[in-house]
C-alpha cells in the first residue's frame, strides 16, 4: 500500500464503503481500516457482508444493503448511525460491472439494442441510483457537523467505448451527478469528490478469457488506497470537487491548490 496510507491516522474516523466486500471497495475499505478508521462495509448479501467485516478485522462491520431500494437504504443509513454514532466518510462505491450483460463483453461486445431491459436497469439502478440514494440519506446528517463524500467513477473512455451499455453510461451518468452534488453542497461543510482508478483494475468485473498480456496490464485495487485516506484525512479538508485519478495521484498538487485559495 501506498506511503499516504501508511502516513496517515485515521483513529476517530467512521466511513461507509458501499459494495465494499470485494473489488476497489474491498481495497479502500482495507486501506481505511489499516490507517486506523472504523469502517462499514455493505453488500446486498449480509453473510458476505459479514464475512468481508470479519476479514478486515476488529474494525469493521458488514451491514446488508441493496442501494438500489429507497426503503432498505434508509433503514440501514438509520441503524449504522444508530451503531456509530454518525459517519466522516461516505464512499459511494456500489457497482455491477458488464459481465452481468454479457459475460464476455470484451472479446464479444454487444450492441446496445441487444441488452436486455433487465440488465441495463440493475447496472443503472445500482450504480446511478445506489449512488444517488445512499448520499440522499446520509448527505443531510452530515449538513450538522461536516464530512467527506467520495464518488467512484471511471475513465472516460470506458463510458463511451462501443459495446459497454448499460455500464459506461452509468458512469458518466454518475459522475454527472457528483457534479450536481458538489456544487449543491459547495457552501456547506461537507466536502466531495470523485475518484477513479484510471485504467482497467484486476477485480472480478474482468472476464475470465482476457489474455495474460491483458491481465497483467491491470490495475491493482490497492491502487485507490492512497487517495481514499487522503481524502478522509485532516489534509483534505479544503479539498472539493475534484475529479482525481489514483493511477496518477498525488496529494502534492492539491496541496498547491489550497494554498492558492487561502
Amino acid at each position: 500500500m501506498g506511503s499516504v496510507a501508511g502516513m496517515t491516522d485515521l483513529h476517530g474516523v467512521r466511513a461507509l464503503v458501499t459494495g465494499g466486500t470485494s473489488g476497489l471497495g474491498w481495497a479502500m475499505a482495507e486501506a481505511l481500516v489499516l490507517a486506523g478508521a472504523q469502517v462499514v462495509v455493505t453488500s446486498r448479501d449480509r453473510e458476505r457482508a459479514r464475512d468481508a467485516a470479519e476479514r478486515l478485522g476488529s474494525s469493521a462491520l458488514g451491514w446488508s444493503m441493496d442501494v438500489r431500494e429507497p426503503d432498505v437504504v434508509t433503514t440501514a443509513v438509520d441503524e449504522i448511525y444508530g451503531e456509530l454514532g454518525g459517519l466522516d466518510v461516505l464512499v459511494c462505491n456500489a457497482g455491477v460491472g458488464m459481465r452481468t450483460v454479457n459475460p464476455r463483453f470484451l472479446s464479444q461486445p454487444q450492441p446496445f439494442w441487444e441488452v436486455a431491459p433487465d440488465g441495463f436497469r440493475n447496472v443503472v439502478d445500482t450504480k446511478l441510483v445506489g449512488t444517488f440514494l445512499v448520499a440522499r440519506a446520509v448527505v443531510p446528517r452530515m449538513l450538522e457537523g461536516g464530512g467527506r463524500v467520495v464518488v467512484i467513477s471511471m475513465n472516460v473512455e470506458t463510458m463511451t467505448r462501443a459495446g459497454f451499455v448499460p455500464y459506461g453510461p452509468s458512469g458518466a451518468a454518475v459522475e454527472a451527478l457528483a457534479r450536481v452534488m458538489a456544487a449543491d453542497l459547495a457552501s456547506t461543510s461537507v466536502r466531495l469528490n470523485v475518484l477513479l482508478p484510471g485504467g482497467a483494475t484486476a477485480t472480478g468485473m474482468i472476464p475470465d478469457e482476457v489474455s495474460p498480456d491483458v491481465r497483467a496490464r491491470l490495475l491493482d485495487p490497492a491502487i485507490m488506497g492512497p487517495p481514499i485516506v487522503w481524502l478522509a484525512s485532516p489534509e483534505a479538508a479544503d479539498v472539493h470537487g475534484e475529479r482525481i485519478t489514483a493511477s496518477e495521484f498525488s496529494s502534492v498538487p492539491f496541496r498547491h491548490r489550497s494554498s492558492r485559495r487561502q
